[in-house]
């Protein structure tokens, strides 16, 4: 197996973007992506786009074709694939490109994510996103998105006693970062007392405990690390991409307050890189709700489980702080476009291995984790990236 770097990336600002289309969203990223790397279309041997939803948000399925058709690339018929895993469909294409360029396959790839949300009203919004659930025993008998992490919640708070400032301050710490983000959704400060006053959700959850509906898309270039050199400088290399599936109803899960898929394959991920997790300077985690950050930080064995919410309290998450998680500003402050979500973890960490990230750049920081989630934790995927 070769080893796999991230010679281009580009991304898309993240928002209600009522101006631009779901075909103009990729077309942007991946011209974006393309320049960085200084390679043409005519170049690229295959693409993966993550996509959750494109059949309820736009009555548009056969995406992978659409995709190839208006970025240019059916002149020399590029397979173009379709990936989809609920949230983590974006993670999973990341690791579909990287497992076709490792495996010899292909040369020059792009791994892309694309969701466009906002075109649709919140109730088939919500309804699109109840589908990354158990549709007949969850959705069905009005289990909502929200309803289920609330459910993770309170049992995390029952547990071991997370309270909810410790929650607030999730969403308090991203929308600080992504104040400081130009792609992010929500540029604004808040505080803990804006989100215990926000209208509720899913008890304990309130609106600002949650992640917003919002349109982007990302896309990164990979090639064989011993060629990384010819399209950049500043090539990123893909330590692991690791995937691990659970059971995609909550309520036969092992446990409410942990999500097993991610302490496998954040095991796995670790077990290919022979690091210790002390070795991870920054992570861009799953924060699809302020429970769900928390809950991550533990299972991915930062924290000691229980431990997350008083380190988030602390300062220990922050930038500067003793492993700054979702400098980007996360789910919660950049956006959720869902398909685009895993690609977008993957270029905030390559620009902050680069030292490109500007105002929320993390000192010395040399490697780096995402961490993106399907669903309430049917699939999750991992990659470490390294300078």
């Amino acid at each position: 197996m070769r080893e796999v770097a991230i010679v281009g990336i580009g991304c898309t600002k993240f928002g209600e973007m009522w101006d631009k289309s779901f075909r103009d969203l990729f077309i942007e990223a991946g011209l974006m992506a393309l320049a960085d790397a200084r390679v043409s279309g005519a170049q690229i041997e295959a693409l993966y786009g993550g996509n959750m939803s494109s059949g309820i948000f736009l009555e548009q399925e056969h995406v992978g074709a659409l995709i190839a058709d208006y970025s240019g690339l059916t002149a020399n018929n590029v397979p173009s694939t379709r990936v989809e895993a609920a949230c983590a469909s974006g993670g999973l294409a990341l690791r579909s490109g990287v497992i076709a360029v490792a495996s010899g396959y292909h040369d020059v790839v792009i791994s892309a994510g694309i969701e466009k949300m906002t075109d649709v009203g919140a109730e088939k919004a919500m309804d699109a996103l109840a589908a990354a659930a158990d549709r007949e025993w969850e959705a069905a008998v009005g289990a909502t998105f929200p309803g289920l992490y609330a459910m993770m919640a309170r049992a995390h708070m029952h547990e071991f006693g997370t309270t909810r400032e410790q929650l607030a301050q999730v969403a308090v710490k991203n929308h600080y970062n992504g104040s400081m983000n130009p792609r992010a959704q929500f540029r604004n400060r808040i505080t803990i007392e804006t989100v215990v006053n926000s209208p509720l959700v899913a008890d304990p959850l309130r609106l600002f405990d949650c992640s917003p509906i919002t349109d982007g898309a990302a896309a990164v270039v990979l090639v064989p690390a011993a060629r990384a050199k010819e399209f950049t400088d500043t090539p990123i290399y893909i330590k692991a991409a690791a995937q691990a599936s659970d059971s995609i109803s909550l309520h036969d899960r092992r446990s409410l307050t942990s999500i097993d898929a991610t302490t496998v394959a954040a095991d796995r991920a670790f077990k290919m890189t022979k690091l210790q997790r002390s070795k991870i300077d920054v992570a861009e985690v799953h924060d699809c709700f302020t429970i769900a950050e928390i809950m991550a930080i533990e299972d991915l064995g930062f924290f000691e489980k229980g431990a997350g919410g008083p380190a988030t309290i602390a300062g220990e998450t922050a930038i500067g702080g003793k492993i700054p998680i979702n400098p980007s500003g996360g789910l919660k402050a950049c956006g959720h476009p869902v398909g685009a979500t895993g690609v977008k973890q993957a270029v905030e960490i390559v620009e902050q291995l680069r030292g490109d990230a500007g105002k929320r750049q993390v000192d010395g920081a040399e490697v780096g984790l995402t961490h993106n989630v399907g669903g309430t934790g049917g699939t999750v995927v991992v990659h470490i990236l390294a300078r």
